[in-house]
């Protein structure tokens, strides 16, 4: 089978190769890929600065697609279910985290596209508590980007509550925060947008998506637009899903007293300037929210069957596994939102 691989660290290293198809046993399921998304993470791992990954391995790890085959150990999947899948494929089963199905927070997990065989390839295994039937009405399309839509319903939802009414700032009009966004909306929650003059494309796409509070801070000074917005108060909720330091502090600086603001960007630096006294002074609650868990999966995949989330609208771009360094290359000149790779 067609296999895009990670062969080596380093920047590039990446080729489609042909591997063998992989075999099922035990309650591994194996899944014919329909759809597969390309992560931010993906590009780091493309440009060798991505040290979660270790090579070879395939990579990909948002994607769905139809049951092709299970071990005689599977119960609860059948062969032709329409599924999509969780990234953990393996954990140590014993810890704290993995006995409250927090795997996310697992020392010994093994992720599907870094440390295990992901889905940029024509068949992918999974174990079978990882697979998710899809709802009906739920697209393969949509289906495949599960897993971001997953992560920011465990940064808004799991890390943090919510109430109709509420105030958010969502920094960076990427794939994240545009589902970020569109979640937010759906439980009644007023959003503001921050991005700069390059984003433009995206903020017409987050219009589209029902946001509308969108914030060039290029143009217009956001602090200033949240008080007046707010009657001084600040935002009660910050999401940080742009990866860029100077947004945290913003959205500390914008935030109201006792207010959370939930970190889901991945910063390229280890150690960073943080304005520690914003969030002392006020006492905000800095939470730091890392991918997502199970029930992140069904709580995402039940919001895109009431038709409250459809991930596919911010798919902005579609090409084939053989044109991958397209697709790759679209990502990072950021001329696309989210591009999938179809199989």
């Amino acid at each position: 089978m067609k296999a895009l691989i990670k062969k080596q660290k380093g920047y590039d290293q990446m080729e489609l190769v042909s591997i063998p198809s992989p075999p099922v046993s035990g309650k591994l399921v194996k899944i014919r890929v329909a759809y597969a998304g390309i992560c931010g993470t993906d590009i780091h791992t493309f440009e060798g600065v991505y040290p979660g990954n270790t090579p070879p391995v395939v990579l990909g790890h948002e994607f769905s697609g139809e049951v092709v085959d299970i071990g005689d150990g599977v119960t609860s999947v059948k062969i032709g279910d329409c599924v999509t899948s969780e990234t953990t494929f393996e954990t140590c089963g014993t810890c704290e985290s993995c006995l409250n199905q927090e795997y996310n927070l697992c020392s010994g997990r093994k992720g599907l596209g870094t440390q295990t065989n992901g889905g940029f390839a024509e068949y992918v295994l999974s174990r079978e508590e990882s697979v998710h039937i899809l709802p009906e009405g739920v697209s393969l399309l949509s289906a495949a980007l599960t897993e971001p839509l997953a992560c920011c319903v465990h940064g808004a939802l799991e890390k943090t509550t919510l109430q109709p009414g509420d105030v958010a700032a969502v920094f960076g009009p990427g794939p994240i925060g545009l589902l970020m966004s569109r979640l937010l909306i759906s439980q009644g929650v007023q959003v503001i947008l921050a991005g700069v003059t390059k984003d433009e494309p995206r903020f017409k796409l987050a219009g589209s998506l029902g946001v509308a509070h969108i914030v060039d801070q290029q143009k217009e000074h956001l602090p200033r637009y949240v008080k007046e917005l707010t009657g001084g108060k600040g935002v009660n909720k910050v999401f940080e899903c742009s990866g860029v330091v100077q947004a945290l502090n913003t959205g500390m600086q914008i935030a109201a007293k006792k207010a959370d603001v939930v970190q889901l960007g991945i910063f390229k630096e280890q150690f960073n300037m943080i304005d520690t006294s914003l969030f002392f002074s006020r006492e905000i609650r800095l939470v730091g929210s890392r991918t997502q868990k199970p029930s992140s999966w069904r709580i995402s995949l039940d919001l895109m069957r009431r038709g409250a989330v459809c991930p596919e609208k911010i798919v902005t771009g579609i090409v084939s596994l053989d044109d991958w360094r397209e697709g790759f290359k679209r990502v990072q000149n950021c001329t696309d939102v989210k591009i999938v790779i179809q199989m």
